[in-house]
């Protein structure tokens, strides 16, 4: 014990119940932006077990048992509220979150970058993993709440025009509008076939254009 006195372990599992309840309550707003391939219940899992492990093996004013016990209060907390998770699936999507729609018919849904604190960037590196080329081939895509993006293509005779997500393309701003083009709006996907030289997106309100592109998705 370190000459720490034994009701210090009561005050261990109080520690450790607050902080655990604090990281998963922080990590669940903080968004899933940077947090892929684990949920965020298991990101405070490791977090939790990484620094009880690591503490006593660090400081010599930490002593061992404690953090034994701390390791114990964390997963008897884990299998707890799995269980619990399992019976009641509000605290299911509580903790682990739930997938949003994020692109529908090969346009973002309104706001949804802001809203889960996503950079566009992000969105178009995942797609293009998927051998997608540009929104257009997307019936719908899905950040799943690993922060992984999973997408359902449109069928090659039913691909429209859409916003092109290559980066030679994307980066390329048109400055100048050729009339009966089709464009798409570089900020929710939205394409038409331009009749102004002036048009203001109908569906966002932004008016930067990118040249849509119709090319069918090879897999």
């Amino acid at each position: 014990m370190n000459e720490l006195p034994f009701s210090f372990l009561l005050e261990v599992v109080f520690r450790v119940a607050v902080m655990f309840l604090v990281l998963l309550i922080l990590l669940r707003f903080a968004g899933k932006r940077g947090v892929k391939q684990l949920s965020i219940f298991e990101m405070v899992i490791i977090i939790a077990l990484g620094s009880a492990a690591g503490d006593p093996m660090l400081y010599e004013n930490v002593g061992v048992v404690p953090g034994i016990v701390v390791i114990i209060v964390v997963i008897v907390l884990y299998r707890i509220i799995t269980m619990l998770a399992v019976k009641i699936k509000p605290l299911e999507r509580l903790i682990e979150g739930e997938p949003k729609l994020i692109i529908e018919n090969g346009e973002f849904v309104l706001n949804i970058l802001d809203k889960e604190n996503l950079a566009a960037d992000e969105v178009f590196s995942q797609l293009r993993l998927k051998s997608v080329e540009h929104l257009g081939q997307v019936k719908y895509a899905y950040l799943e709440t690993t922060g992984d993006i999973s997408a359902f293509f449109v069928e090659d005779e039913q691909v429209g025009y859409g916003l092109p997500i290559r980066p030679e393309l994307f980066y390329e701003t048109c400055n100048e509008l050729t009339l009966d083009t089709y464009y798409s709006c570089a900020s929710c996907g939205h394409s038409v076939h331009l009749q102004t030289a002036n048009s203001i997106c109908g569906r966002c309100g932004k008016k930067e254009w990118l040249k849509s592109i119709n090319t069918i998705r090879i897999s």
